[in-house]
């Protein structure tokens, strides 16, 4: 037995930890936190200075029984669990859980997992550090606050299938989409005239080459025409040229962020993948610790890129650069992310590789010189209308860190058509040849939507969250169903263009798609639905400025500059009185839009949320007759459904016409569009549209999932409905729309099994119903 325990929260880090400790070490992993609050009464005696009241989840029992086990029996607890404030809070649990005294117990800490890192910190242990763990008890309380109380004034006030629930950070995020959408979906687009001329010029080496110019924005085709008009008969001169040096440096090496909205832009990451791909580069040694908001890199680590970059491209390329946190709250201690070994180009690992590589690139070049261009810019004047038109070009004199790295951008940050060529030899007083001049109609465009990259940006410039929490904030308000990730097809658009050539005026219309989008995020109706009742009753939550305080606050938590209590206790007094007041005085969430009138009944149509989800509505549940009910396309949104829409949505069910004797139809039910024939339904695809598939479409998929259906089928009780079915992992037994999995006794004669036994095993599982197996979570 080794005579010291270490203590990390990941078997894949205490692999490679283990590899560079000697005999003395045993090196074991807690699988992550070891205890959460109690899910009962919040888990917080809100009276008694918001104790917590924590357990260890039953899915943690035996990995802290071993841990127990192996500490009893070692010299010494070392604990070595991630620098953050969530990795200090492990430690102190582990240290509850153990016997430990925070006060005596080694505390180890290391920005990446090298040999000699590893060396010199247990070479240089410290404590466990309370002010940290006190940062993250401080969050994790206040968000099970949020989470517990404004939770069950959803469940009041609005009847969904499903729980709804709230947070602290995901409320706020949901509302910066929601409010986004609406931004857009209210945009008008402003029309303009850009001017383009095409010249002929010769290069340097005597040859005709063509360049553009560019003219003043025009308001209207009216004014466009009256332009290009008079340039009729007009000779084309430069006017003046200027040449300008101009340079472009490197952008800091990553963060957090950083990372993700880069891997988003190149790689078309989304911020979990790229935290999980982090997170195992990180502990196979490959790069320091990949959740940190910091910019610095430590000066061994200088060193070391210095010699690379003289080494592989020349002293000229060298520009030694400290760059400087704009985060105050950024620790200083903790590096930039970076590889390990700046040697290593590459990984071998093919999961990893593409986003080490954009690592060891983005380091190298923040240490590289600037990039050089030489702009030129020449006038050229109209002899006509004493009018310029300017014509731009650059050229790459010297490349500097674009050698190894280009940083892209974000959709709101590319003007359009952002590029610029390169101009022939000009000079001024110079005759020019136009090949043609257009006009073309420009339209104005809304800000785009967000991205789960832009998200984070902006997250972080309002200074909501931090670098441990931008992955999970945005994968729990996609879970919960109040933000989806896809993407929308464009929408054909006319545009005019008027073409000058040859002292002739010719307009055409030309098309182009507008609108397309790629991998965005989108509010549903249920999350704009609740975030206006969110900001109607509970304004300091939802507020920007007041979430970021609060993020503030934890800092100074984490510096021991405040007590944690009293940050609980100053959000939790007015908070409860929103609560209550929300309780007893707000109505029930509608989330309803009137849209018009059904002109053969003469009722109201309204499209709400519906128990199920967003619907439209033709009449009132007071009514004489029933309010029919038809559910929105998954495409279609409350808001901006239009009464032609809405009234399309009632042409199901569908009838597509007869097979095997049977009718075929077709309709939109609870879990989506199915097939109905013969008593049977049979779900449709994404890949087929209930409102246009055809006959001859929907056969096949009968006859499939009939096929399918009967293969699995071991046998029926009709009376009872009760089917014993085969499936994946076994047989099983099927009633109504439950399933019960079988003991292995049982399946091995399924196909025999009697109604009684099979009523017998459904009442026994109901009663003693297996327990979840629920899978250990490593953090992201």
């Amino acid at each position: 037995m080794a005579k010291n325990l270490l203590i990390v929260e990941s078997p894949a880090k205490a692999k490679t930890i283990e590899k560079y400790l000697g005999s003395d070490f045993e090196v074991k992993s807690s699988y992550g936190h070891i205890r959460d609050l109690e899910k009962d009464d919040m888990g917080i005696d809100v009276n008694n200075h918001y104790s917590p009241r924590y357990i260890i989840p039953e899915d943690k029992q035996k990995v802290v029984k071993e841990l127990k086990q192996i500490a009893k029996k070692s010299d010494e607890v070392w604990l070595a669990t991630d620098e953050d404030r969530e990795g200090e809070a492990i430690s102190w649990h582990l240290c509850e859980v153990l016997g430990l005294d925070p006060a005596k117990t080694k505390r180890i800490v290391f920005h990446e997992i090298t040999k000699p890192a590893i060396q010199s910190a247990v070479r240089n242990p410290r404590t466990v550090d309370m002010h940290l763990v006190n940062a993250q008890q401080a969050r994790r309380i206040l968000d099970r606050i949020v989470g517990f109380e404004i939770s069950p004034v959803l469940w009041r006030k609005m009847s969904m299938k499903n729980s709804l629930s709230a947070g602290r950070v995901q409320s706020v995020a949901v509302r910066l989409i929601a409010e986004r959408e609406r931004e857009i979906n209210a945009f008008n687009a402003a029309s303009s005239f850009k001017l383009e001329a095409i010249f002929s010029g010769k290069d340097i080496n005597d040859k005709n080459v063509s360049f553009k110019a560019e003219g003043s924005r025009q308001k209207n085709a009216e004014d466009a025409e009256a332009f290009l008009q008079s340039c009729v008969g007009a000779n084309y001169t430069v006017s003046d040229i200027q040449v300008k040096p101009a340079k472009k440096s490197s952008p800091a090496p990553f963060t957090t962020s950083t990372l993700q909205q880069e891997a988003s832009r190149k790689l078309g990451y989304g911020v979990s993948k790229t935290m999980v791909l982090a997170q195992k580069l990180y502990e196979s040694g490959n790069i320091t610790y990949m959740r940190t908001d910091s910019v610095s890199l430590s000066d061994t680590a200088l060193n070391d890129i210095y010699g690379n970059i003289s080494k592989q491209y020349g002293d000229k390329y060298l520009q030694p650069r400290k760059y400087k946190n704009k985060n105050e709250s950024a620790q200083e201690a903790h590096e930039a992310i970076r590889p390990t070994y700046i040697d290593n180009v590459t990984v071998d690992d093919a999961d990893t590789k593409r986003l080490y590589e954009l690592i060891w690139k983005r380091t190298i070049a923040s240490q590289m010189s600037d990039a050089e261009f030489e702009k030129t810019t020449a006038k050229i004047s109209i002899s006509t209308n004493n009018q310029e038109l300017t014509a731009q070009g650059e050229v790459l004199k010297f490349d500097g860190f674009l050698k190894v790295y280009m940083e892209d951008k974000d959709d709101d940050e590319i003007a359009e058509e952002d590029t610029e060529g390169m101009l022939p030899q000009l000079r001024v007083g110079q005759a020019l040849s136009l090949n043609e001049m257009k006009a073309i109609e420009r339209f104005t465009r809304p800000a785009p939507r967000y991205t789960e990259a832009s998200l984070v940006k902006k997250l972080e410039e309002l200074g909501i969250g931090r670098p441990s929490t931008y992955a999970p904030t945005i994968s729990t308000i996609l879970k919960r169903g109040y933000v989806e990730k896809r993407d929308k097809e464009g929408t054909l658009r006319d545009y005019r263009v008027l073409v000058f050539k040859h002292d002739k005026i010719d307009q055409k219309t030309e098309q182009e798609i507008t609108g397309a989008e790629r991998s965005k995020l989108f509010p549903t109706d249920l999350g704009l639905v609740i975030t206006d009742f969110l900001v109607e009753y509970f304004s300091d939550i939802m507020d920007y400025g007041f979430t970021a305080r609060i993020e503030e606050e934890f800092d100074e938590i984490a510096e021991g500059k405040k007590q944690w209590e009293k940050t609980i206790d100053g959000f939790y007094k007015p908070f409860k009185k929103d609560v209550e007041h929300t309780l007893e005085n707000a109505e029930r969430i509608k989330g309803e839009r009137e849209l018009g009138i059904d002109q053969h009944s003469g009722k109201k149509i309204v499209a709400r949320m519906g128990r199920y989800g967003p619907m439209v509505q033709i009449g009132d549940a007071g009514d004489e007759d029933k309010p029919r009910f038809a559910k929105l396309k998954s495409t279609q949104s409350i808001e901006t459904i239009s009464l032609d829409e809405a009234m399309e949505l009632f042409k199901l069910p569908r009838t597509l016409g007869q097979f095997e004797n049977e009718g075929v139809t077709v309709n939109i039910g609870r879990f989506g569009p199915f097939v109905a024939h013969n008593k049977q339904f049979y779900s449709l695809g994404k890949e087929y549209d209930p409102y246009s598939i055809t006959l001859e479409e929907a056969i096949p998929i009968v006859e499939e999932k009939r096929k399918a259906k009967e293969e699995r089928t071991l046998k029926v009780f009709p009376k009872e409905k009760i089917q014993i079915l085969r499936g994946p992992y076994g047989p099983y037994i099927k009633q109504g729309l439950r399933n019960y999995k079988l003991a292995k006794e049982h399946q091995e004669r399924a196909a025999d099994l009697s109604i009684e036994e099979a009523k017998q095993i459904i009442e026994e599982l109901k009663a003693n119903p297996p327990k979840k197996i629920t899978r250990k979570k490593k953090r992201s």
